[in-house]
C-alpha cells in the first residue's frame, strides 16, 4: 500500500537489499572491530546455549530414580550460573563495542554527506528546503546509526541463537522439532507480508519529518516578519496541518508495524503449547525423559524468543532503512559537473568579460535570458538594473558558473568560462550580497574568511575601508567579539558592512555587488559608497542595484526587462533617451 507525500507523489517501496548492502559497506570499513565483536557475540551465544543443557541435566538428577543427587544438581546449577554470567559479560562488552562502532559510522557518514553537500551544484539547494537537508544530516543518520548500535546486536544474537537452538533441539528430539515446523514458517511468512506493507509507510514518515523540519527552519528564520505582520495564528495553523500530517504518517507506520510483534508472539506460544502436549505424550510413552523434555522446552523458548524480538524491532529496522535511503539519495545526487579535462586555470586576470548571444532558463522550455550580449572592459563598472524578475541575479549566476548557459558563450580575458576551472573562475570574483551571511565566530574570523592567512593589520585596514572599524571597537571584545549563530548580537547594517570588509580583504580582480548597501542608513551609505569606489578602482565590477542613486557613476548601465537587455549606456545617455531607464528613475524619485 503506497502513500502519497505532500506533493502528491506516490511513495513506493525502495530497494531494501541495496540499502542494506550500502549500510554494510559503511560498517565493513571497520571490519577488524566488527570481526572482534562478531567473535564475542558467538562466544556469548555459546555460553547462553549451554544454560538449557545444564538446566536439563540438573532437572534430570533431581527427578531421577532413587534419591535426589544434590551434589550433581549443585554442580550443574553452578555450571549453568557460570555459563550465563560469561554470556552476559560478553553481551555487555558487545553492546558497548557496537555503540562505539555506531558512533564511528555516524561520524564517517556525516563527513561523506557534508563533503557531498560541498560538491553539489547551487541548483540542488535551490530545489530543496534547508530544513529537509538538515533532517537528513542529523535525524536520518541518527536513526541509521542507532539501528547499527542496538538492533544489529539483536539481529546477530538472534541468528546465532536460532541456529544453535535448532541444532540442539534436533539432537535432543527430532519428533518434537516437527511440532514447531508449522508455527515458525507461519511467523516468517507473516513477517515478510508485514514488511512489504510497512516499508513504504516508513518512507512516507521520513519524508513527512523532512517537510516539517523544513517548515520550522523557514519560520524561525522569518520570525520577525511573522511578528511584524501579526501572522502568528496563521503560522500555527499551517504548522498544525504539517505536524498532523507527520503525526499521521508516524501513527500509520507504527500502528501497522506494531502488529507484527504480538502476532508473532502468538504463533510462538502456540508452538510452545504444542511442544508441551507432545512432550507430555512422549514422556508418558517412555520415549523421552524429563531431562530431554525440560531442555527441549527451554531451547524452544530460546528458538522463538529471537524471532519475536526481531518482529518487535522490525518497525525500527524499516524506519532505519527509509532514513538510510534518504541519506543515500543525497549521496547519489549528481555533483557539479567536473571541469573539462583540458580546462586551464585563470591567472593574472585583467577583468575583461564578454557574453555573446547567451540564453538560459532554470527549467527546460522556460527561457529567462534571451540572446543577451554584454561587454565589460577591464576596470569598468557595469550596473544592472530592472524590475524584480528581470534576470539580474540570473546573470550573476552565469558569470560565477553556478549554472551553465543553455546557448551562447561567456568569456573572461578571452577564455570561454567552460574551458577554465570553476575554482579559478570563482576566485576571480569577490561578492557582497544583499542577503548578508555571517557565521558563529569572532569578528576577525568573519572578515578574514575570504583570505587565508590574513593578519590583524590586514583585517583592520579592510574594516576601516568599509567604515566599520569604529563600530567594531565599541563591541565588548572588539575584533575578538564572538558573533552568535544567527548574528543577532550585531545590527543588520553592521553585518552588511562586515561582508563588505570581507570583500575588500579578498582583493579579487572582479567584484559582484548585489544591492550591497541596502541595509545601511543614508549617512553610512555615503561613507560606504566612498569606500566602494576605492574598492572598485581598477577592478571590473558588476553592480545589481535597486537604488538608482548608487549607480549614477557606473561606466555602463544595463537595463533588463524579462530577460532582455532593453537599454544600455551611461546614466546621462539613458536619461536623455527617456526610455525604460528614465521611467525607472522617475518612478523611484517621483
Amino acid at each position: 500500500m503506497a502513500g502519497r507525500n505532500r506533493t502528491g507523489k506516490i511513495e513506493k517501496p525502495k530497494d531494501a537489499k541495496r540499502t542494506l548492502r550500502r549500510i554494510a559497506a559503511y560498517t565493513m570499513r571497520y571490519r577488524a572491530a566488527f570481526a572482534v565483536l562478531l567473535v564475542c557475540t558467538l562466544a556469548s551465544n555459546a555460553g547462553n546455549l549451554l544454560g538449557p543443557a545444564f538446566a536439563g541435566k540438573a532437572i534430570g538428577a533431581a527427578v531421577g530414580e532413587g534419591n535426589v543427587d544434590f551434589p550433581v544438581v549443585a554442580y550443574y546449577a553452578k555450571c549453568m550460573l557460570a555459563a550465563y554470567l560469561f554470556s552476559n559479560l560478553l553481551s555487555f562488552l558487545v553492546n558497548q563495542g557496537m555503540m562505539r562502532l555506531g558512533r564511528r559510522v555516524a561520524n564517517r557518514m556525516r563527513r561523506d554527506v557534508f563533503d557531498k553537500l560541498m560538491a553539489l551544484p547551487v541548483s540542488y539547494f535551490d530545489r530543496n528546503q534547508a530544513g529537509d537537508i538538515i533532517s537528513r544530516v542529523s535525524y536520518d543518520i541518527d536513526v541509521v546509526t542507532t539501528c547499527i548500535s542496538a538492533d544489529l546486536v539483536q539481529i546477530l544474537t538472534g541468528l546465532v541463537t536460532v541456529a544453535g537452538s535448532l541444532a540442539m533441539m534436533l539432537v535432543i528430539s527430532p519428533p518434537l522439532v516437527a511440532c514447531i515446523a508449522v508455527t515458525v514458517p507461519a511467523s516468517i511468512l507473516f513477517t515478510r507480508s508485514m514488511s512489504r506493507r510497512t516499508r513504504p509507510l516508513y518512507s512516507k514518515r521520513s519524508a513527512a519529518y523532512g517537510t516539517m523540519n523544513g517548515y520550522v527552519e523557514e519560520m524561525f528564520s522569518g520570525q520577525k516578519t511573522i511578528l511584524a505582520y501579526a501572522y502568528e495564528d496563521g503560522v500555527c495553523r499551517e504548522f498544525s496541518a504539517i505536524n498532523q500530517a507527520a503525526a499521521d504518517a508516524y501513527c500509520a507506520a507504527d500502528t501497522l508495524g506494531m502488529r507484527t510483534g504480538p502476532t508473532v508472539n502468538l504463533f510462538n506460544n502456540l508452538g510452545l503449547s504444542i511442544v508441551g502436549i507432545a512432550g507430555a505424550a512422549l514422556y508418558m510413552a517412555g520415549a523421552a525423559g524429563m531431562e530431554q523434555i525440560s531442555s527441549f522446552v527451554l531451547y524452544s523458548r530460546k528458538f522463538s524468543s529471537p524471532i519475536n524480538e526481531v518482529a518487535n524491532i522490525l518497525n525500527e529496522i524499516y524506519s532505519a532503512l527509509s532514513a538510510a535511503e534518504r541519506v543515500f539519495a543525497l549521496l547519489d545526487e549528481a555533483e557539479e559537473p567536473a571541469d573539462a579535462p583540458d580546462a586551464i586555470e585563470l591567472r593574472d586576470v585583467q577583468g575583461s568579460v564578454e557574453a555573446r548571444h547567451v540564453s538560459f532558463g532554470y527549467v527546460p522550455g522556460k527561457t529567462i535570458l534571451h540572446d543577451m550580449n554584454l561587454t565589460a572592459e577591464p576596470g569598468r563598472t557595469i550596473a544592472v538594473v530592472g524590475h524584480t524578475g528581470a534576470g539580474k541575479t540570473t546573470l550573476i549566476n552565469l558569470l560565477m558558473r553556478f549554472y551553465d548557459v543553455d546557448s551562447g558563450e561567456i568569456y573572461v580575458d578571452g577564455h570561454e568560462v567552460r574551458a577554465v576551472t570553476r575554482d579559478s573562475l570563482r576566485r576571480c570574483y569577490a561578492m557582497v550580497l544583499q542577503d548578508t551571511w555571517v557565521f558563529e565566530g569572532t569578528v576577525f574570523a568573519n572578515i578574514a574568511y575570504g583570505r587565508e592567512g590574513a593578519t590583524m593589520d590586514d583585517v583592520v585596514r579592510a574594516a576601516k575601508a568599509a567604515r566599520i572599524h569604529d563600530a567594531i571597537l565599541r563591541l565588548p571584545k572588539g575584533y575578538d567579539t564572538v558573533i552568535n549563530e544567527d548574528g543577532t548580537n550585531i545590527s543588520k547594517g553592521q553585518k552588511q558592512l562586515l561582508t563588505i570588509a570581507r570583500a575588500m580583504l579578498c582583493d579579487a580582480p572582479m567584484l559582484i555587488l548585489d544591492e550591497a548597501t541596502s541595509n545601511v542608513d543614508t549617512e553610512t551609505e555615503q561613507k560606504v559608497q566612498t569606500a566602494m569606489r576605492e574598492l572598485m578602482r581598477g577592478k571590473t565590477s558588476f553592480v545589481i542595484a535597486h537604488r538608482l542613486s548608487t549607480i549614477q557613476n557606473a561606466d555602463r548601465i544595463l537595463v533588463m526587462d524579462h530577460g532582455d537587455v532593453v537599454e544600455q549606456g551611461t546614466h546621462d545617455e539613458l536619461m536623455q533617451k527617456r526610455g525604460a531607464y528614465y521611467a525607472l528613475y522617475a518612478a523611484q524619485f517621483e
